[in-house]
C-alpha cells in the first residue's frame, strides 16, 4: 500500500512560483509512476503531468512549459515546481502512484492518492 502526502500549497500571485511536494512510502514494487493531479471546483479531477522510476515524464497541455515535475534519488519526495501560476491554476492539487512504468495521465490508472494540497491563484 503506498500512502501519499501532499505539502505545499497555499496562495500565489498570477506569474507567482510555488512548490508542491508529495511524500511516498510503502512502495513495493520495482517500478512506479508518480502523478500529479488537480480538480477545481465544479471541474473534473485532470492530470499535470508523471514521471516514472527511469525519470520518464510527461505534462498535460495547459501546464507544459511552466510547471516541472522531479523525482528525488531515494524515490521518496515527488516535486511539483510551479512557475508563471495562471487563475486557471487555482485547484486542490493531488498527488498520485500507479505501479509500474507511466502510460495514461488519466485518474482511473492510478490506485494510490494523497489526500490534496490547495493552491489558490490571485490576480
Amino acid at each position: 500500500q503506498v500512502h501519499l502526502v501532499e505539502s505545499g500549497g497555499g496562495s500565489v500571485q498570477v506569474g507567482g512560483s510555488l512548490r508542491l511536494s508529495c511524500t511516498a512510502s510503502g512502495y513495493s514494487a520495482s517500478q512506479y509512476c508518480l502523478a500529479w493531479f488537480r480538480q477545481a471546483p465544479g471541474k473534473e479531477r485532470e492530470g499535470v503531468g508523471m514521471i516514472d522510476f527511469p525519470g520518464h515524464i510527461r505534462y498535460s497541455r495547459p501546464v507544459k512549459g511552466r510547471f516541472t515535475i522531479s523525482l528525488d534519488t531515494s524515490k521518496t519526495f515527488v516535486y511539483l515546481d510551479m512557475k508563471n501560476a495562471e487563475l486557471d491554476d487555482t485547484a486542490v492539487y493531488y498527488c498520485a502512484a500507479q505501479q509500474g512504468l507511466c502510460s495514461f495521465l488519466t485518474p482511473g490508472v492510478f490506485s494510490y492518492w494523497g489526500q490534496g494540497t490547495q493552491v489558490t491563484v490571485s490576480s
